[in-house]
């Protein structure tokens, strides 16, 4: 593997395979739970990898994914970019303290097909080789809100 850049330093302890457990809600359907891995890497470059993939905790059947980038951005800030084959593209930024992360939505691409999203914000917390995050959004014409939770272990 190449020398990790400079530049990922401050995002460092996000890189693993991480997995777990966690949980979803929102106004417009039924609570669920799921299964989650979550792999970050890097080429080298000066951006992370991001590859998440969730499934049925009873039958294993697939239940979303995501790709994306996360960026360095100015000292105390940080970039994300993300791609579901939902339809659904997010650019998101915010501040980076410590082992914490906190972004929301600068924008939110939706293709023709795609549920109406229009915020997302992320926030992590990651204690050694512990990450709690949680995922709010405001989508079918609800508000912003708490819609995913979960706790996963690096691997």
């Amino acid at each position: 593997m190449p020398d990790l850049h400079p530049d990922l330093e401050p995002l460092a302890f996000l890189i693993g395979t991480w997995k777990g457990r966690g949980r979803g809600e929102y106004p417009t359907i039924e609570p669920f739970e799921y299964t989650e891995e979550v792999v970050i890497g890097h080429t080298g470059r000066p951006f992370l990898r991001y590859d998440q993939r969730t499934r049925r905790p009873d039958s294993g059947d697939p239940l979303h994914a995501e790709v994306g980038f996360w960026r360095p951005g100015r000292p105390g800030r940080v970039e994300l970019i993300v791609a579901q084959p939902t339809g659904i593209a997010e650019v998101d930024e915010g501040i980076l303290e410590g082992t914490s992360i906190r972004v929301r939505s600068r924008m939110v691409g939706l293709t023709r097909t795609a549920k109406p999203v229009s915020t997302v914000e992320r926030i992590l917390r990651v204690e050694g080789d512990r990450m709690h995050y949680e995922l709010l959004m405001g989508a079918m014409g609800r508000d912003h809100r708490l819609h995913l939770e979960a706790a996963l272990t690096r691997s």
